[in-house]
């Protein structure tokens, strides 16, 4: 049985809800007995998938994030949402060929990370994908925008350090590999 940290829900609502997203109020009562409102974005599971060339090149993405108002560099991630059945896996292949064109030849799931455990309880699955072959691209209508380049490790990095990517799943998913030795 998980541990609740000694809180108590003592009530759940859905305040809204789309495909891609439920946001639940709880009415809680805390360790110390004070009761409070907690917010809760629920989501899907979703992928993140480091291409790694054997040249040590990283594949990105770069396209416009509409909450931010910005066009960002990533690596290539997401979740289906009309596949619940779908493995992270299968999604992470799926993403990889979808955003960029590319078929692994060795897809390894290498961690299961929160992105933001203090309002979320979505998880992602973090793919090390290898022995990479070139295919066609399928993006989404959303994604039509999006750009996906090879870059050397090296300035994959410095850009990491010099606030050129600024995604923390891609910084974390980078520096996990990185303190791993996958990279």
């Amino acid at each position: 049985m998980p541990d609740n940290g000694g809180f108590t829900t003592l009530s759940s609502r859905i305040a809204y809800e789309n495909r891609w997203l439920r946001l639940r109020e709880d009415i809680i009562r805390r360790p110390d007995g004070s009761d409070g409102l907690y917010g809760v974005v629920e989501r899907d599971d979703f992928v993140v998938v480091v291409a790694l060339g054997e040249d040590r090149s990283v594949t990105l993405v770069e396209q416009f994030r509409y909450p931010v108002g910005q066009r960002l560099w990533e690596l290539p991630m997401g979740m289906w949402e009309e596949r619940p059945d779908a493995t992270p896996g299968d999604i992470a292949a799926g993403e990889l060929a979808e955003e960029t064109g590319l078929i692994a030849g060795t897809m390894t799931h290498v961690a299961t990370l929160f992105q933001g455990p203090g309002y979320s309880n979505q998880k992602g699955h973090l793919f090390l994908a290898t022995g990479l072959t070139g295919a066609t691209h399928d993006r989404e209508p959303s994604e039509q925008d999006m750009i996906a380049r090879t870059f050397p490790l090296a300035d994959v990095e410095a850009m990491i350090r010099d606030g050129g990517i600024t995604c923390m799943v891609t910084i974390a998913a980078i520096g996990l590999l990185r303190l791993k030795g996958l990279i």
